[in-house]
């Protein structure tokens, strides 16, 4: 069965950076793409940002891209997403979820072909 903890979240001052984990076990990490999403309060789950199997492919909304950074270390199982100048907007629950196998592509950035997903950390921004 795969488990998916994600950890790293909290409250932050605009401007200031936060670095999320993500370790999944249960599975063979890194045959697998792995993707950031969050969801705001009253809004829908959207992408954040998403990593092929083998780290060579980076994908990022344009909300995020230039301030975000998603990386993995295969040998730990762990995917991370250092957010850099927050701002209020990046306030929500981030969560992170497991992708196709050998995935490289811009079908990273579709929600539904993620499957197993994490129970989500909160991050809020104070402005």
């Amino acid at each position: 069965q795969v488990h998916v903890v994600e950890s790293g979240g909290g409250l932050v001052q605009a401007g200031g950076s936060l670095r999320l984990s993500c370790s999944a076990s249960g599975l063979t990490f890194s045959r697998y793409a792995m993707g950031w999403f969050r969801q705001a309060p009253g809004k829908e789950r959207e992408f954040v940002a998403a990593i092929s199997w083998s780290g060579g492919d980076l994908f990022y909304s344009d909300s995020v891209k230039g301030r975000f950074t998603v990386s993995r270390d295969n040998g730990k199982n762990t995917v991370y997403l250092q957010m850099n100048s927050l701002n209020a907007e990046d306030t929500a629950v981030y969560y992170c979820a497991v992708g196709p196998q050998w995935a490289y592509t811009e079908a990273l950035k579709i929600m539904r072909n993620f499957g197993s997903w994490g129970q989500g950390t909160q991050v809020t921004v104070s402005s």
